[in-house]
């Protein structure tokens, strides 16, 4: 196993998956997925948490390696999802002596997964604040519900000042993949925890209160340095902020028509000096990576076909996704397309009247089967107002 240890008394347990390529079943994952998990080495040997089963033997052997011959004293469950918690039954009974740290609904989870002998003599219900002392370390547990589901939680380690954050500051990829953190974890970030930014920064406002040198996630890779550029980043998108200058523009076409009204739409903004633009086609783009694109940027354009008296199923799948993760703080621009009875509009206007803090431009411009020269001014004056807003 590749030596990405924290240190001598805290070791990487985890293990890569690059066989996946659907992480829970829905989002593309073309560098595989990392699943973290740490044993600390004191007076009391702690695991802090599993692993998914798709690598619970590579994790056991991991495991074994660095116990040589010793017992688990603690396992430590901050998050009880699947792809972390699907070992839990599995270490409990090869440590029958072994204690269960959780808080009270991280349990309520445990008995709905699995049925561990004896489990009520072995739980150990800790709440906010609440320490674990194994020798030279002492573990503090703050709770952080929602983040993102409801019994999470984060464990200060105070000797070595490590925080080991469950989800939070995950990211797509394995260990070994060598790719910029930031595309990758944005992308989780949004997909995973995106609808949550209130309670993101609630773990935040906690976390601001330790002094933190290591950030250990369940997800991607260590984080040692420079450590307030990954903070500063979650601060950002959990509050929602405009993280780039740019307008996205956004397109489901159904016999390419509409993409060309978007191409032009593309080339109207760079001629207008537009600081950035992007183009996303919403029949081939990898969704997540689409939603992703939306929350980077301060402004969106979106071009639709009418289809069934409403708008073009992968636009409405794109909405969704936004709604659905509370997107907001955001600019946005409509352009239909239509035969006899354009409806793209009307439609996307009524997903995101249920948005929060979204500026819709007046300008909706409506295409008529094809784009003709008198619809260019209408363009025109769409692009001047989402740039001037």
């Amino acid at each position: 196993m590749e030596d990405i240890n924290i240190s001598e008394s805290i070791r990487y347990i985890g293990a890569n998956d690059k066989e996946i390529r659907l992480f829970e079943n829905q989002y593309d994952v073309p560098n595989g997925m990392s699943y973290n998990s740490y044993l600390i080495k004191d007076e009391k040997n702690v695991v802090m948490d599993t692993v998914d089963e798709s690598v619970t033997n590579q994790w056991l052997n991991n495991l074994e390696s660095e116990l040589d011959g010793k017992n688990v004293d603690y396992l430590v469950v901050l998050h009880m999802e699947p792809d972390h918690g699907s070992n839990v039954k599995v270490l409990a009974n090869k440590y029958p002596d072994m204690k269960i740290v959780g808080n009270a609904t991280t349990f309520k989870f445990i008995e709905q997964f699995f049925n561990i002998d004896d489990l009520d003599k072995r739980k150990v219900i800790v709440k906010e604040g609440d320490t674990l002392n194994i020798g030279k370390h002492e573990l503090t547990f703050v709770m952080a519900p929602m983040v993102h589901w409801p019994e999470v939680m984060v464990a200060y380690e105070k000797e070595e000042k490590v925080l080991f954050a469950a989800d939070a500051f995950g990211k797509f990829g394995t260990l070994d993949t060598d790719e910029d953190w930031t595309c990758e974890a944005r992308r989780y970030y949004f997909n995973i925890v995106g609808k949550y930014g209130m309670q993101v920064q609630a773990l935040l406002k906690k976390a601001a209160t330790l002094d933190i040198k290591t950030i250990c996630p369940l997800h991607g890779p260590i984080l040692k340095d420079n450590l307030e550029y990954y903070l500063d980043k979650y601060n950002t998108w959990s509050n929602y902020d405009v993280e780039s200058e740019g307008v996205v523009v956004a397109y489901a076409s159904i016999h390419n028509n509409t993409k060309e009204v978007a191409k032009k739409v593309a080339k109207i903004l760079e001629e207008k000096n537009a600081p950035k633009v992007i183009l996303v086609d919403l029949v081939y783009y990898d969704m997540a990576e689409a939603v992703e694109e939306a929350f980077r940027y301060g402004k969106i354009i979106l071009a639709a076909s009418s289809y069934n008296g409403g708008v073009f199923t992968p636009m409405e799948v794109f909405l969704n996704h936004l709604l659905h993760r509370n997107f907001q703080k955001r600019t946005i621009g409509i352009i239909e397309n239509g035969t006899w009875a354009p409806s793209a509009a009307k439609t996307m206007f009524d997903t995101i009247a249920k948005m929060k803090d979204i500026n819709v431009c007046e300008n909706v411009v409506t295409i008529k089967s094809t784009l003709k020269e008198n619809d260019i001014p209408y363009l025109e004056a769409l692009v001047d107002e989402i740039l001037n807003k």
